[in-house]
């Protein structure tokens, strides 16, 4: 089976362990690890395709692939961008510090705008692959409204982050 999922950059920060990711448990390390492993194995990442998300990556953990496994994931990416079994890659549409499918719901206001990509990504991919999410509390801070709009969150470590929802 040929799971695809996005990856919001915490996951790859967290499978590089504790030091880099002091909110991490090390059950949160493991299970990062662990959800990255699976997209290399049998899955594929979904991306945009004007290297926003690369970027960000690229800017958190190191592309040489070493020394973490959010390191080596980050490899692997760049190593498959062409495969378009590893790796999909979307277009998305910049609009002002957001993009013109992210959800115009003014509950999504506060939302950080830099994960704002994530979820253009989401939107765009057809059928829509969840979100892997660590260790940053803004998507369960505002789970209600991204799962009104057919967003998918996969908390990997819920006992860091869990959904708020009700308000």
């Amino acid at each position: 089976m040929n799971e695809r999922a996005i990856v919001d950059t915490n996951v790859l920060i967290a499978a590089n362990g504790q030091k880099d990711c002091p909110q991490a448990t090390t059950s949160c390390c493991l299970k990062a690890a662990q959800a990255l492993r699976h997209i290399q194995q049998q899955g594929q990442i979904v991306i945009d395709d004007q290297w926003l998300i690369l970027n960000e990556y690229k800017h958190k953990v190191n592309p040489s692939g070493q020394p973490g496994l959010g390191d080596s994931f980050l490899k692997w990416v760049l190593t498959n961008l062409k495969n378009m079994t590893c790796v999909e890659q979307v277009k998305i549409t910049p609009k002002g510090n957001s993009f013109a499918e992210f959800p115009a719901d003014p509950e999504l206001a506060t939302f950080d705008p830099s994960d704002h990509k994530f979820v253009a990504v989401a939107i765009v991919a057809k059928p829509p692959p969840p979100i892997l999410n660590a260790t940053d509390s803004d998507w369960a801070n505002h789970y209600k409204e991204l799962t009104s709009a057919g967003i998918t969150i996969q908390f990997l470590c819920p006992n860091v982050v869990t959904p708020q929802h009700t308000h």
